[in-house]
């Protein structure tokens, strides 16, 4: 059985670079654009696998050339894919990104085929899920499935709860470890973005889970863990496209949790995990390996 198993979302992206950040109704010229396998599921599966683990991958693609090819390249990182369904119906989901000369992005997800994932397919891998020693959750699929999957697990649950939505009574006492960045914790405690350590202590304190570590990008993260709060700095490099670093992160925090990593010796190594991610441009294509983390300091 796989070591962490990811229930999420599968998308082709399309990126787009520009010299900065569109207005809302302004067009800008791109300097350069590209295709790549992403999804923060996948994204997920693939940053831990590349870490070394071993890896299922529970989602949903459409019968077309998008779905065949972020199957292909999960099959080639050894991700277990017997979980990953083909809807005859609905397309692949798409992500269209469009990132900054400093490295920042804007993404819309037409989610397509993530959006048909049911319960029926959570318990079609029941066992897997069940046997887990970290299930990783995110919310670009329906709610009741990340629900349903979370009750299942007899390991760590850890959900990153991107794009931020209103959650079901009950989920949130599933979880052990929540990873959301500022806005999508003021959602979830009805407040404005903290601004400060102090605010962000009181907003995870709100919310019925032991441990919430808050991603604040290139400042690193906040772990709030047994009444106490710890920052985690982030390692300074030359960042180029963030795509997919927070999704990095949340690989990064499962592969040390299976090590046994206490929440912070984790969010550390996390830290490491998305720092490395951001100097190369993509999603999958960025995403680094375990000597790659590990040579970069």
């Amino acid at each position: 059985m796989a070591e962490i198993v990811v229930v999420g979302s599968l998308n082709l992206d399309t990126t787009a670079r520009v010299g900065r950040l569109p207005a809302p109704g302004e067009t800008v010229l791109g300097t350069g654009h590209s295709t790549d396998t992403g999804g923060k599921g996948a994204n997920q599966a693939v940053a831990a696998a590349r870490l070394g683990r071993s890896v299922a991958m529970v989602g949903r693609t459409g019968a077309d050339d998008a779905g065949a090819r972020i199957a292909a390249v999960l099959g080639a990182e050894a991700i277990n894919v017997a979980n990953v369904t083909v809807d005859d119906g609905a397309p692949t989901g798409m992500a269209f990104i469009t990132v900054d000369a400093e490295g920042e992005n804007m993404i819309v997800v037409s989610p397509g085929a993530n959006t048909t994932m049911t319960v029926k397919h959570i318990e079609r891998a029941a066992e897997v899920i069940a046997a887990a020693r970290v299930l990783l959750l995110q919310l670009e699929v329906p709610v009741d499935v990340v629900h349903h999957a979370a009750g299942l697990c007899s390991g760590t649950v850890i959900l990153n709860p991107a794009p931020a939505v209103d959650l079901p009574a009950g989920l949130l006492e599933m979880v052990d470890i929540l990873v959301p960045n500022r806005t999508e914790l003021a959602t979830l405690t009805a407040s404005e973005p903290a601004t400060d350590p102090e605010q962000i202590s009181r907003q995870l304190d709100l919310l019925p889970i032991p441990t919430g570590i808050v991603t604040l990008g290139a400042k690193g993260a906040l772990v709030r863990t047994a009444g106490e709060t710890t920052a985690v700095p982030a390692p300074v490099v030359e960042a180029v496209d963030a795509t997919a670093a927070g999704d990095a992160f949340c690989a990064g925090l499962a592969d040390a949790v299976v090590a046994g990593a206490d929440p912070i010796t984790a969010a550390r190594w996390a830290a490491r995990v998305g720092a490395a991610t951001v100097t190369r441009r993509g999603a999958h294509a960025s995403l680094p390996t375990r000597a790659e983390v590990e040579a970069a300091g």
